[in-house]
């Protein structure tokens, strides 16, 4: 049970659908994995977007020099000496692939929301923000053999 913040509540709870085998902790260690696999994909967004900001500051100032002036390059870990003319092109290609995989990204993301929604529904998982959270727990408090759980 986690706290503040976006954690687990022990009260609360999830309304198992008729003829489902799942318990509450299984439905919640579902709704939990799916939460954590959207999260993964938005930091994996996050991180090409980062790149791909870095990138663009490279072209700008590799468009300012001579193409004939020599420049470095990682390749595989290994750096390697070309010309501005031969990597310009190069970062030109990775930079458009790396909007692709974005793209990619922003679309399962899209998809894993949709998930994420449809088993917040199946298993009426009810989520609470913060001001809920104080109201709900001493609620629960005073009542006891609170069936299911809370996810916030």
């Amino acid at each position: 049970m986690e706290g503040p913040g976006g954690g687990v509540l022990p009260a609360g709870r999830v309304n198992q659908v008729p003829g489902s085998a799942l318990t509450p902790e299984q439905v919640l260690a579902g709704f939990n994995k799916l939460r954590q696999e959207q999260r993964g994909l938005a930091g994996k967004e996050a991180e090409l977007e980062q790149e791909v900001a870095e990138h663009g500051l490279v072209i700008d100032t590799l468009t300012e020099v001579d193409p004939g002036r020599k420049c470095f390059r990682m390749v595989g870990g290994v750096l390697v000496e070309r010309t501005v003319r031969e990597v310009l092109p190069a970062l030109e290609s990775n930079k458009q692939q790396l909007v692709k995989l974005i793209e990619n990204l922003n679309a399962q993301m899209q998809s894993k929301g949709r998930e994420l929604n449809e088993y917040r529904e199946k298993y009426n998982i009810r989520l609470m923000n913060e001001d809920e959270k104080a109201a709900r727990e001493s609620e629960s408090r005073s009542r006891s053999g609170g069936t299911g759980v809370l996810v916030s």
